[in-house]
Formats: C-alpha cells, sequence, structure tokens
C-alpha cells in the first residue's frame, strides 16, 4: 500500500534571493497538494459549516444565535438590547458582532423576510423590500424570541437532539434544533458555499402540516393537493404551472414567477402598487421604470412615487390621460421586476452530505428525523419514570415494615451504616435505600403509604404505555401527526401569496410595446447600419461612411420590421429595426458584428429585412452553384437571435437575393463571361444548407464574381447571354454591355 504523503512531502525548497534574513527559503508546493491540503478543507467546511442549512432548517448561524436567546431566557420574557444578545451569542459564534446583528435582523418581525419571524423586534430592522433602508444599530433595538420559537425548542432538555461542545470546549450547543413542524419548507433560506448553493422558498405553515400529515399516513400521496405552492412573506400573485411545480416538487430544482399585486384609483388617474416579488427591492424597480421612462419605451406613465408609509409598502405611478392601466402594467410586467422569477434549488445537508431533493424527500428525510426525535423523547421520559419506580419499588419494601427500618436506623451507630444497613436488612440497592434514608419523619404515615403504592401501580401502566410508543412507528407517527394539528391551529396565518391560473393571466402581444413608425434603413459594405427616421433624412440626406467603405443596402420599412444578417460562417442572425436607435446621416451607425454578437473571426456578408416570411432566398457560391431556400425556413416562433447552418458551407457565399416574384437574372463570372437565366428554372429547397445546382461552368482558375436582377445590370444584348438550359458557360460580355461602370456585386433591393 502507497504511504500517504504528508503536508509537505513532496514539496521542493528553493533559495529566493530576495528575501531578506532568516526566511529567505521558499517552499515548492504542487498544485494538487494546495487544493487537498489547504482549498478542500475551507471548502467543506463553508458547505458544512456555514452555507447550507440542515434538515431542521437553519444555518449553524441562526442555531447558535437562536439557541442563545432561548439560554437568556427571552422565549416568553421581555425584550432585551439587541447588543446583549449579539454578545452572549459569540460564546457559541467567534464572528464579529455585524453578522451576527444581520443574521438576527433577517429573522426578525421587523424586518419580514420569513412568513413566520422567529425574533420579535422592536425598533428599526430596515425592510426585506427596501435595498436601500438601513436597520439601527443593536444598541438602539431591542428583541426576544417570537412565541413560534416555542415549536423549536419543545423538549430540547429530553434528549431529543445531540449536543457539542462550542468552539472553546466551555459550552454546549445543539447540533439541531428539534423543530416539531418542517420548518425547512416554512422558512425561506438562501446560501452560496464554494462550487454549489442552496435557494429554499417557504410555504405555508398550514399547508406544510398538512402535507406532512397526508405523507405520514400515505407516503405516495398527491403532495400538490395540500401543498399548492409557494408562499412568500412580501405577498404578490404567484403564476401557477402545474408543470413547473411539479417539477419542483420532484427534483428540487426549477422556477416559477411572482408579480406585484396593485389596484386602479380611478379619482386619482394612478396605479398603487402595494405588494412586489420577493426577490426584488422598490429601489430596483423604480429605477428600471425610471431607465425605460427615459429611454422612450414606457410614455404612458408621467411621475412615479414610493409612498411607503408605516401602514406599508406603496408605488404610486400617475398616468397620463387616455393610458389604459391594464396594458401599462402587463408592459411593465414584462420589461421591470414587477415580474421576477424565483429560482429554487433544494440543497440540504443530511447527515453532513449536502443533497438536492424534492418536496417528498425533505419530507422523508424530515419525518424520518423527526421520528427519532420522539423516540428519543419517549425513551427518556420512560427511564425517568423507571428510574422513580425503582426508587419507589424500594420505599414499598420499607413500608411494610416500617417500625423495623426505624429499629435498623437507630441501632447504627455511625452516619455512613444507615444506607449499607438498610440494603442488607431490607434486600434493596444502594440508590433506594438512599431515597429511604431521606423520607421524613411526616410522611411515615398511612395516607403517604397508600398513595405512594398507587403511583407505584400508575408508573408501571404508563412506562409499558411509553415502551410500546417506543416499540410501535404507528405510535410515533400519530405523535407527530397530533403535535402537527396543534402547530397549524396556533401558528397558521392566512395566505400572503395569492395563485393566478392560466385561465386568468392576460395575454397581451409584446409587439404592442413596440412603436411602429415608418424608417429608412442604411446599411454599408463593411456592416455599418443605421435606422432613420423621414423627418431626419429630409433634413439632412448626405450619408457619412469610413473612408474605404460605402453604401451596399437600403431600405424602406417599420419600425417593428425584423432583419436578417447572413455572415461568412453560415449563420444567420435575427434582429429588429426597434433594437436599434434612431440614428442621423451624419453618423457612422451601430457596427453589425459588435451588435448582434459576432463570433471572433465572423464578417458580415449580406442581409434582408424578410417581411412575412413569403418568398424565396437566392445564394450565388463561388463555384458557380445557385440555391433556392423557403424563406419561410428562417421563421421561428420563439425569438431565437442566431441561426446556424444558413446556408451551404461547401463555397464561400458571393451574394444573395430576395425572390418575391419570378424574374430574370444577370450572373458573371471573373473571366468575364455573363449568362442570363429565369429563376423558375430553380426549385425551391425546404432545406437551408442545400448546396444548389451548378448554372455556371467554369474553369478551374476562375469564379462567379456577381449576380443580380437583369433590369439593375447595364446588359443591353440580352438575348446573347440568355441561356436554354443550365449549367453553362455564358458569353463573354461585350463592352456595351459592361455599362460606364463596372459590374458589381451590389444588390438594388
Amino acid at each position: 500500500m502507497a504511504k500517504k504523503k504528508g503536508p509537505q512531502e513532496g514539496a521542493k525548497r528553493v533559495d529566493n534571493p530576495n528575501v531578506q534574513g532568516l526566511h529567505a527559503e521558499v517552499l515548492e508546493q504542487p498544485i494538487t497538494q494546495t487544493l487537498e491540503i489547504n482549498y478542500m478543507p475551507y471548502a467543506m467546511s463553508v458547505i458544512v459549516s456555514r452555507a447550507i442549512p440542515e434538515i431542521d432548517g437553519f444555518k449553524p448561524s441562526h442555531r447558535k444565535l437562536l439557541y442563545t436567546m432561548y439560554q437568556m431566557k427571552l422565549l416568553g420574557g421581555a425584550r432585551t438590547k439587541s447588543a446583549n444578545v449579539v454578545g452572549q451569542t459569540m460564546k457559541l459564534n467567534p464572528h464579529g458582532d455585524q453578522a451576527i446583528y444581520d443574521t438576527m435582523v433577517r429573522l426578525s418581525r421587523g424586518y419580514g423576510a420569513l412568513l413566520h419571524p422567529l425574533v420579535d423586534s422592536k425598533g428599526n430592522f430596515g425592510k426585506v423590500y427596501s435595498r436601500d433602508m438601513a436597520w439601527a444599530a443593536s444598541r438602539y433595538t431591542e428583541v426576544r424570541l417570537d412565541a413560534i420559537c416555542a415549536e423549536l425548542f419543545r423538549d430540547i432538555d429530553q434528549d431529543t437532539v445531540d449536543f457539542v461542545p462550542n468552539y472553546d470546549g466551555t459550552l454546549q450547543e445543539p447540533t439541531l434544533l428539534p423543530t416539531t413542524f418542517p420548518n425547512v419548507l416554512v422558512s425561506a433560506n438562501q446560501g452560496i458555499a464554494v462550487g454549489m448553493a442552496s435557494n429554499l422558498c417557504g410555504f405555508h405553515l398550514g399547508e406544510v402540516c398538512d402535507a406532512t400529515v397526508a405523507y405520514l399516513k400515505n407516503p405516495n400521496c398527491d403532495l400538490t393537493a395540500t401543498l399548492k405552492a409557494p408562499d412568500f412573506p412580501t405577498g404578490g400573485e404567484l403564476l401557477y404551472d402545474a408543470e413547473e411545480l411539479s417539477a419542483i416538487y420532484r427534483t428540487g430544482r426549477g422556477s416559477f414567477k411572482v408579480q406585484a399585486k396593485w389596484r386602479y384609483v380611478k379619482e386619482e388617474n394612478l396605479i398603487e402598487i402595494y405588494e412586489i416579488p420577493y426577490t426584488t427591492t422598490v429601489e430596483a424597480i423604480m429605477d428600471k421604470v425610471a431607465e425605460l421612462v427615459k429611454g422612450g419605451k414606457v410614455k404612458e406613465i408621467s411621475d412615479m412615487r414610493d409612498e411607503t408609509d408605516l401602514t406599508g409598502l406603496k408605488l404610486a405611478i400617475d398616468l397620463k390621460r387616455g393610458t389604459d392601466p391594464d396594458k401599462l402594467m402587463a408592459k411593465l410586467f414584462r420589461m421591470t421586476p414587477l415580474r421576477d422569477s424565483f429560482a429554487c434549488n433544494f440543497n440540504i445537508l443530511i447527515a453532513g452530505m449536502p443533497r438536492v431533493m424534492g418536496v417528498r424527500e425533505i419530507l422523508e428525510e424530515w419525518t424520518a428525523w423527526r421520528m427519532e426525535g420522539v423516540r428519543r423523547r419517549t425513551y427518556f421520559v420512560m427511564k425517568k419514570k423507571q428510574d422513580k419506580l425503582h426508587l419507589l419499588k424500594g420505599l414499598k419494601r420499607i413500608l411494610l415494615d416500617i417500625d423495623r427500618a426505624i429499629q435498623i436506623i437507630r441501632d447504627t451507630e455511625e452516619d455512613a451504616e444507615v444506607v449499607p444497613n438498610l440494603m442488607i436488612g431490607f434486600g434493596i440497592d444502594e440508590v433506594q435505600a438512599e431515597y429511604v434514608a431521606d423520607i421524613r419523619l411526616r410522611n411515615i404515615n398511612k395516607e403517604y403509604i397508600l398513595k405512594r403504592i398507587e403511583e407505584t401501580s400508575s408508573l408501571e401502566q404508563e412506562i409499558a404505555d411509553l415502551q410500546d410508543i417506543v416499540n410501535r412507528p404507528e405510535r410515533v407517527k400519530e405523535i407527530i401527526i397530533s403535535e402537527l394539528a396543534n402547530v397549524k391551529k396556533k401558528y397558521a396565518v392566512p395566505r400572503r401569496t395569492a395563485l393566478v391560473y392560466e385561465h386568468a393571466l392576460e395575454s397581451s402581444d409584446p409587439e404592442e410595446d413596440i412603436p411602429d413608425y415608418p424608417v429608412n434603413v442604411f446599411l454599408s459594405r463593411e456592416g455599418y447600419f443605421k435606422k432613420i427616421t423621414p423627418q431626419s433624412l429630409r433634413m439632412s440626406s448626405e450619408q457619412k461612411y469610413k473612408e474605404g467603405d460605402g453604401a451596399f443596402l437600403s431600405w424602406e420599412c417599420g419600425n417593428r420590421d425584423e432583419l436578417l444578417v447572413f455572415t461568412d460562417k453560415q449563420q444567420c442572425y435575427k434582429t429588429r429595426m426597434s433594437d436599434f436607435d434612431d440614428a442621423k446621416a451624419s453618423v457612422l451607425g451601430d457596427y453589425l458584428p459588435t451588435k448582434l454578437g459576432f463570433d471572433e473571426g465572423e464578417s458580415f456578408v449580406w442581409a434582408c429585412i424578410p417581411g412575412d416570411y413569403s418568398g424565396n432566398l437566392l445564394f450565388f457560391f463561388q463555384n458557380g452553384k445557385a440555391a433556392r431556400v423557403e424563406l419561410s425556413g428562417y421563421q421561428t416562433q420563439t425569438r431565437r437571435k442566431r441561426l446556424t447552418g444558413a446556408y451551404s458551407d461547401k463555397s464561400p457565399l458571393v451574394t444573395a437575393y430576395l425572390l418575391r416574384e419570378e424574374m430574370e437574372m444577370a450572373v458573371w463570372s471573373t473571366e468575364g463571361r455573363a449568362l442570363i437565366f429565369h429563376t423558375a428554372s430553380l426549385a425551391p429547397k425546404a432545406t437551408r444548407s442545400t448546396q444548389g445546382v451548378n448554372i455556371m461552368t467554369l474553369k478551374p482558375k476562375y469564379r462567379l464574381e456577381g449576380a443580380a436582377p437583369l433590369s439593375a445590370t447595364p446588359i443591353q444584348n440580352a438575348a446573347r447571354y440568355r441561356a436554354r438550359s443550365l449549367p453553362v458557360a455564358g458569353a463573354l460580355l461585350r463592352e456595351e454591355d459592361r455599362g460606364e461602370e463596372q459590374m458589381s456585386l451590389m444588390e438594388l433591393s
């Protein structure tokens, strides 16, 4: 067996001339060894002892704080200064006071991050829905444990959970808190560890109790029947998707959407938002709305104010005259955090190992853990009763002949011999003899004797019942079910997050949010794009281009139209005119490779406006082939921004043309030959990457140079170049057919 290397084995020492004095030696360590010795212990410490909650629903920082408050008699007692609690917690949690206080704030009623706050707070604790509202210092605020904490510490002193020494071994602390309900599903929790994270949403306490009871009765029950959906302290409306929630319940991963609640105040023509998603803040919403208003994307809002006060959250949005509040809110839901997603990651520590579990698995682990806790508690109580019964049995022997017991005690000369003499005289053990010896004289009467005998009988029955509970899991489940029913009755509150089902959702077309107006579009040979309004173009129509660049394509279209951009890597990028800002003729415009996020080394080749995706695209390649592809092949249901395999990669693309109706096309080669053919001779293909058909036969050193509609070329003797069949070599261009300027690749669209 290979010997495992120690911390310094395998390392190499080297002299460092840059270091003065005694420590001029540097220890070189392999990176694998550094990871194993230094990094892995740190990572495991963060995962196990800091960031990931356990089955009781708490991280170590939460548990240490709450247990300290419990030890300070703050459950049902008067409040004390938060600074006092923070100081005492340092005995268990050796971190800075601010970190401990921040933990307390999140658990407090004032902050409002939990459906059932665990800390009853007094003073300014900020708000979970505000990013900028700072909480007061710990010396100004007061706290105590909330009433529901009685369910966290119930029977903690009856061996329900294990205790371990604190960091310096001076105190004992619980490894878990014996919660009587699945707090892990009720209290929202988030943690970021090393290489993993956890994000648990809260569920309604009553629904969690009902679901746990249903699971205990039938592990294969339908959880969605009792555990409807997550619930959040900030309220809002959850957009109910049965498939999404079912996946989350099954796997522990997934996301769902929550949106704000709002009302329209007709008298003042304003919208009031009074509940927002748990994952966002008032400031984030206002910043995004202000950005949209400033950018001209939302024109229906005249003002927005934060009117939050002691009565709760309220955002007021003043509307312009004639604004439809429903349509405006539908737009804001799509474009702002007023509708936000909650990503679930139910990662929980089970026996020190992180596991991502679905709701059913969590209930399985919690019920198994809770059953063990109830069994331990029952055994603890039974053991106490057995000890008492043992004493009473010894007492019973004495009381049957009390005169003899008194005589033994009186005849004993030394105090230390009383217990041994009673043991010998009545055949009892030392514990029983000590108990008998401590009985007061006033208790040696008939009434006392009869009561003790009755108590013995009662204890025997109770012990037998407790032993039955320990031995029978069914009875343990009955106890847990009764406890859950009691918790629901005492602490359940109405659901805060409303459920909005699919039939209640208002469907609105995102296209309605995009203003539609006529624009003129210009695209240069190098890929600079300009969108100019007709008014701006009338003021200045002279286009600016980079040196060596020039006009390539131009269109008159609408602001809602799509644009297909083709590259030399056989990719097609889809965008909209509305994605570009209105520009002026005097600017260079947007550089498409940067704007659309081209891959490295990818260049612009051609572009078109597909309209309703009727018609065909003609692709002309250097090898003399042409492909006719149906434009509908580039239409997608989702808003995909990039299509791969947009055309054939067998030969470089020369140019392309958007064909709406059949016509004659002219093509020419670098040899100076040209041919004219009718587009009807090319059959349209549904496959985008089709190689096409050969239309021009080329000699090895020549290639196809360009193509254009016949009407856009200077060719005068068309009959000379018309092809009766394809492919053909074409005829040499005459001087008069070349025109005053050399025929180029430019397409006139």
